[in-house]
């Protein structure tokens, strides 16, 4: 049906709108040739029902801080979402959060769906397009994601709500599929929400009962319901799709449930409408085809030869809906918000700090400093206390460990750090439990939410997290990352536990900054330099050994990490005829070989390497004042996987490392194994002299 001359009733408004998302999802697909017209045409109505009648957002203002948060984490999906936003009229914000006048979503950008540069691109990516809560795509991780988001919110209620002022009471809706119940990520994610009966969540699932690879039944036929029943969340059903009043009652439903998340069964069509595509695979991974969709619109009462049409009568009815609605209640938060500011003037500059990823005067004036000790401190220790200093500074650092606080040592100890637990908001220990995946996605939703997160475990279960963490960098998100047994150095518990090409694989991720520090002073420079990142996600990357805390009156001060790496050691008038490159545990260990190497009269350099990322973010002029490029003969000393140092040694240096899984027995007996002692790193040192001839 489409608009004609004659006034139209509200439930034909309706039904036209509908109809609007539909067409202008099959058209965008259809003109670019690729992408998911299915979803967005199954889940029309769900999606207008919500955002007409329910979601509290002003497509005015975007970024408006109590707003609800709609995620799709059904990313596939992105035409529906792109629709909304245009129809909504959602303006622009450009990286820095500046408002623009310009549409977020033109008609124009919606004809550009998946072109290069446009702002429709194939999944929906966070600071893109402004109306993106979060980058989804890869299934679970937007759910996932909204766990993060919804924590945020509770935190943030107790910590600035005051009686006849409550600021942050914002929900988070999700619309989900059944591939994302498929990904283990996103049933961690939901046992942790109904753990802590997070309250202000929805997740709306589109079980339509098909996969990109035909009928969901050939790989999936567990009861969603009743599996979310046991996670503890209310379950509501709505059996179909398009039956508006159903759709409400269900959304009211989780409105009125204030003791537990909410979720919501949709059963839906995918491909709805399409005569030969309808519950059909076929509408899931690529377009309709052009003879299909004049057949589709002509099922929908729409001009079959139309394109990205949209009638006025549809623009008014949003302008009017969400519009309207939600320009009131910005309204009304603003001059809440300003009434605030009068009344708690402290509590309102925190907020504007954490809005704009800034920190508080004086924020590093009382981090420790570690004197020189041979027995020396493990960096999990002096992180933890590094950590707990930071925290009684910085308001909106917190975080947690999935079930391995006590020896991360991420622990907030300070008087009224707290836990955060179902009914118990204010809480600033987060306790995600044995979920390393859902962990590193719901500290992306705490960094979305402009608090300052960490997640923390052994770096070997970083494996675990890797699709979050890609995902941060993406987004580029402060998230902070504490890894800790960090090596073979965690000895007995043997390879399963031993990281090796951890750290390779980290350094090989476009946008995360990897730390590993030497000792106990470069664990306070390193929290220095992620303290004050704004667009990075960073891994600090800590032992679980001792190690020596150097005499730093001998050696170069350990604020030259924040170049990433520096002379820590040199050779009589700087021309040294080798140079030992060490990072983490074996900075001490590439001393020690300096040490032996001066008293036989080589002339050597220790470089303490820190991260790769840093460094290569220096001029050339100070790259080749570290590395000289007369130098050749170099050594890496590192304890996980050669590759990636031939960038620093070159292909004639040596690179004492693991080429092997590690193995199970005391630490001792390992280093003497794989040659990470003073004899193994001399010996390199004179070979690669020897081969630098």
């Amino acid at each position: 049906m489409v608009a004609s001359e004659q006034t139209l009733t509200a439930q034909q408004i309706d039904a036209l709108s509908v109809t609007t998302i539909r067409t202008l999802s099959i058209d965008g697909v259809q003109q670019a040739n690729s992408g998911h017209p299915g979803a967005p045409m199954g889940l029309a109505a769900v999606a207008y029902c919500l955002w007409q009648q329910f979601l509290r957002f002003d497509p005015a203002d975007p970024i408006w801080p109590n707003r609800d948060r709609f995620v799709l984490s059904a990313g596939h999906a992105s035409m529906l979402l792109y629709s909304l936003l245009h129809l909504a009229e959602v303006r622009g914000v450009n990286p820095e959060g500046e408002k623009l006048g310009e549409w977020a979503v033109s008609l124009d950008e919606i004809k550009r769906f998946r072109q290069l540069d446009s702002r429709t691109p194939g999944h929906p990516e966070y600071r893109w397009t402004a109306g993106v809560e979060t980058t989804t795509g890869p299934l679970g991780q937007g759910v996932s994601t909204s766990v993060g988001i919804a924590i945020a919110s509770k935190w943030l209620a107790e910590h600035f709500n005051r009686p006849g002022f409550e600021l942050f009471n914002y929900n988070t809706w999700v619309i989900c599929s059944d591939g994302d119940m498929m990904e283990g990520i996103a049933s961690e994610a939901a046992s942790l929400a109904g753990h802590l009966k997070l309250s202000n969540l929805c997740w709306i699932y589109d079980h339509n009962k098909i996969t990109l690879d035909g009928p969901a039944s050939a790989s999936f036929s567990e009861d969603v319901g009743e599996r979310f029943r046991a996670y503890g969340w209310n379950v509501l059903e709505v059996t179909d799709a398009n039956d508006l009043d159903a759709l409400k009652k269900a959304y009211q439903g989780f409105l009125a449930t204030k003791d537990r998340p909410t979720f919501i069964v949709v059963h839906s069509h995918i491909g709805y409408g399409s005569p030969h595509k309808h519950d059909s695979n076929a509408a899931h991974g690529e377009p309709l085809g052009e003879e299909e969709v004049k057949l589709t619109k002509k099922a929908y009462g729409w001009p079959e030869d139309a394109k990205f049409l949209v009638p006025e009568e549809v623009r008014q009815n949003f302008r009017e809906g969400i519009g309207k609605r939600g320009k009131d209640l910005r309204e009304k938060w603003d001059a809440l918000f300003g009434e605030y500011k009068k009344k708690y003037p402290e509590l309102a500059a925190e907020w504007a700090l954490m809005q704009e990823r800034k920190l508080p005067q004086g924020w590093d004036k009382n981090l420790p400093v570690f004197p020189a000790d041979a027995k020396g401190v493990a960096t999990r220790d002096s992180s933890g206390k590094v950590l707990n200093a930071l925290a009684q500074s910085v308001p909106w650092l917190l975080g947690g460990s999935a079930d391995l606080a006590t020896s991360n040592k991420t622990t907030l100890k300070f008087e009224g750090a707290g836990d955060f637990q179902a009914g118990s908001y204010a809480g600033r220990n987060l306790h995600f439990g044995v979920r390393e995946h859902a962990m590193g996605a719901a500290v992306s939703g705490l960094a979305l939410s402009k608090v300052r997160p960490y997640g923390a475990t052994f770096f070997n279960f970083s494996d675990y997290m890797k699709g979050a963490i890609r995902l941060a960098g993406i987004m580029e998100i402060p998230a902070i990352y504490v890894f800790t047994h960090d090596s073979i150095g965690v000895g007995e518990d043997g390879p399963t536990h031993e990281p090796i090409e951890q750290l390779a694989a980290l350094r090989a991720m476009p946008g995360i900054l990897v730390l590993r520090p030497g000792d106990a002073n470069e664990v306070v420079e390193a929290w220095k330099v992620v303290m004050q990142l704004q667009h990075e996600p960073a891994a600090l990357v800590l032992t679980r050994q001792a190690l020596p805390t150097l005499d730093r009156s001998k050696y170069a001060p350990a604020a030259g990490l924040a170049k990433g790496g520096y002379v820590l050691a040199d050779a009589p008038g700087g021309i040294p005829d080798v140079i030992l490159i060490g990072t983490g545990s074996e900075v001490s260990l590439c001393v020690n070989a300096y040490e032996q190497l001066q008293a036989e009269g080589i002339k050597a350099r220790v470089v303490s390497m820190p991260s790769f990322e840093l460094f290569e973010q220096q001029s050339e002029e100070y790259k080749k004042q570290v590395l000289p490029p007369d130098v050749p003969a170099r050594v890496s000393v590192e304890m996980a996987s050669i590759f990636g140092w031939a960038r620093y040694t070159g292909l004639q240096g040596v690179n004492v490392g693991m080429r092997r899984f590690g193995a199970s027995a005391p630490l001792k007996d390992l280093l003497k194994k794989f040659g990470f002692t003073t004899e193994g790193v001399v010996a390199a040192a004179k070979e690669a002299i020897k081969r630098a001839r």
